[in-house]
C-alpha cells in the first residue's frame, strides 16, 4: 500500500495540474470506487459539478482536493489506486473507476484502481480537514506533529515500537516499508517496548523516520510494481536506496551484517541484528 512519500508525490503532482480548474463533469464507472460516499454516486457527482479546485492537501495516506464550496474530494489509494492526468483521447482502460473533466478541456483527472480497495468520496465541509479523517494523527512532515506530545503518547502505548509506528491514531503515514527503514536509521529494534523509550530515543526515532521519508520523496517514492505511479504514470525509484526492507541476507549498508527477515503481524520485518539488537524484554 502506498505510504506517505508515495501519496505526497501524487499530491504534489495534482497541485500542478488541477488547482484553479473547474469541474465540468464527473463520471463514476464503478460504484465500488465511491462506496465510502454513503449518499451514493449521484450525490457524489452532483456536489462536484461546477466547483473549482482550490488546493491539494494530505494527511498520512489520505489526500483531498478542497473545493470553492468548502467541501472536498477525499481520496485513499488503497493497494492499487492511481490518480492520473490524461488527455481526453487516452483510452479508458479496464480499471478506470472515476473520471473528471474540466471546463478548460485540458487533461482529465482519472481514478484508476485495479483491485478496487481504494476509493473517493465527497467530504461535506471538509476543505480544511475532512471530518472522516479527523481521528488520524498528524504525520511526521506536518507542522502539527508535536514531538513532545508524540513521545508522551508513545510511552503510554505499552506495545512494541513498530506496532506503535503503524498505529495511524498515534502517527500517520508510516507503513511497513518506512517503519523498517526508519527503525534501521534510528538503530532501534521493532520489538522495543514503547514504555522504555527515553526522550533521546524518541528523537532518534523521529529523525530516522523523517529522514527516510524525505529521501523517498526526493526519489518519487517506492515502486515495487506498476501499481504505484505518480500522476504522469511514472514509477518512483527509492526501492534502489532501501537499506533493509526486502534485502534478506544482503549485507547491512552500515556494518555488513546480513539482514534478517522476521515474521511480524502476518507480514515481515527486516532489520540488521547488529545495528538493531534485540531488547532484553521485547514487546511483541
Amino acid at each position: 500500500m502506498p505510504e506517505l512519500p508515495e501519496v505526497e508525490t501524487v499530491r504534489r503532482g495534482l497541485a500542478q495540474w488541477v488547482v484553479g480548474r473547474t469541474i465540468r463533469t464527473v463520471d463514476v464507472h464503478h460504484q465500488r470506487a465511491v462506496r465510502r460516499h454513503l449518499a451514493g454516486a449521484a450525490d457524489f457527482t452532483a456536489g462536484l459539478i461546477g466547483r473549482r479546485v482550490v488546493d491539494t492537501r494530505r494527511r498520512g495516506k489520505y489526500l483531498w482536493l478542497p473545493l470553492d464550496s468548502g467541501d472536498a474530494v477525499l481520496a485513499h489509494l488503497g493497494m492499487s489506486g492511481q490518480l492520473l492526468m490524461l488527455d481526453a483521447t487516452a483510452p479508458a482502460g479496464p480499471h478506470l473507476r472515476v473520471s473528471f473533466r474540466f471546463d478548460d478541456d485540458g487533461p482529465q483527472l482519472r481514478f484508476v484502481d485495479q483491485r478496487t480497495f481504494g476509493g473517493l468520496s465527497r467530504s461535506i465541509g471538509g476543505a480544511v480537514l475532512p471530518p472522516e479523517i479527523a481521528h488520524i494523527a498528524p504525520d511526521v512532515l506536518e507542522d502539527a506533529c508535536d514531538d513532545d506530545v508524540f513521545h508522551a503518547k508513545l510511552r503510554r502505548r505499552h506495545t512494541g515500537l513498530k506496532r506503535a509506528l503503524l498505529d495511524q491514531s498515534l502517527i500517520s503515514g508510516v507503513g511497513n516499508i518506512y517503519a523498517d527503514e526508519g527503525l534501521w536509521r534510528a538503530k532501534l529494534h521493532y520489538a522495543r517496548a514503547t514504555e522504555t523509550m527515553r526522550r533521546p530515543d524518541t528523537t532518534r526515532l523521529l529523525d530516522g523516520v523523517r529522514s527516510v521519508m524525505a529521501s523517498a520523496l526526493d526519489q518519487g517514492g517506492t515502486s515495487f510494481d506498476s501499481l504505484y505511479v505518480n500522476v504522469n504514470g511514472e514509477s518512483g525509484y527509492f526501492d534502489r536506496s532501501l537499506a533493509v526492507y526486502g534485502r534478506r541476507d544482503e549485507p547491512c549498508p552500515r556494518c555488513g551484517t546480513p539482514i534478517h527477515r522476521e515474521s511480524f503481524m502476518n507480514r515481515s520485518s527486516y532489520l540488521c541484528p547488529h545495528c538493531q539488537p534485540r531488547p532484553r524484554n521485547p514487546h511483541w
